[in-house]
């Protein structure tokens, strides 16, 4: 990291475009692939409908898998440790914990294809029991999700009190970070605790507090990255305290 401190911008436009590809990927796995080929009360649509896509499905997987978001959490940290070093490696350590769920997450939802496939051949289990077992998995990688997404909610309300905290990143852009990582919170206890507002929370509360907090902050680290100056002032200020 020590050729970024020649431009701290760069190295925040670099994390903002890998954001972005990042969230782009996680969101055609898991809306455009199975939120379309899952059918969460059919076990025999679900099935027919990834055996029907293997290939996307199989897409879907390897966009779970990239490690681009591990990227973006280690400049972040660099950007962010002058604030405050401690603060910055928790927030990181929340981020890899949360990534580290995600690639277990990524092989439930990759499970589902290797029982289907099965079901010509086994003879220990019927069709419809591999179906219903192909569902299951998909069931236990939503309540994955939501695990990953605590963590992340952690992340978030971290990286947003030390944006709030900073001079080279816009404020209010700390503050909705930290709304978005409550929400995240928020979605995840509704769900395991299965409150009336488990069926909602996500979609109407932890998703566009997400596009709000996470969305602004990619935008300005693509367009504004970091101001050099200031970061180099803080940081400075930091190595001799």
């Amino acid at each position: 990291m020590a050729h970024f401190e020649t431009s701290p911008r760069l190295a925040a436009r670099i994390a903002g475009a890998l954001y972005l590809i990042s969230g782009e990927a996680f969101s055609f796995a898991e809306n455009s692939v199975r939120g379309k080929l899952v059918v969460f009360g059919d076990a025999a649509a679900t099935a027919h409908n990834i055996l029907a896509h293997q290939a996307q499905y199989r897409l879907a997987f390897v966009a779970e898998l990239l490690p681009l978001y591990i990227i973006v959490t280690i400049i972040l940290y660099y950007l962010l440790k002058p604030v405050s070093p401690r603060v910055s490696l928790s927030a990181a350590i929340f981020s890899i914990v949360g990534c580290t769920v995600s690639t277990f997450t990524a092989l439930l939802h990759f499970a589902p294809l290797i029982f289907l496939k099965e079901a010509s051949s086994s003879t220990a289990f019927s069709t419809d029991q591999l179906q219903s077992l192909a569902l299951l998995f998909l069931k236990l990688g939503t309540q994955a999700s939501n695990i990953m997404m605590a963590f992340f909610g952690f992340y978030c309300i971290l990286i947003g009190y030390l944006i709030f905290r900073s001079s080279f990143l816009p404020r209010i852009i700390g503050a909705f970070l930290v709304i978005a990582g409550l929400s995240y919170l928020f979605n995840y206890f509704a769900a395991f605790l299965a409150l009336p507002v488990a069926d909602y929370s996500f979609r109407y509360i932890a998703l566009p507090a997400g596009i709000l907090g996470e969305g602004s902050l990619i935008l300005w680290l693509l367009l504004m990255g970091v101001n050099n100056k200031r970061w180099r002032e803080q940081a400075g200020a930091a190595a001799r305290s």
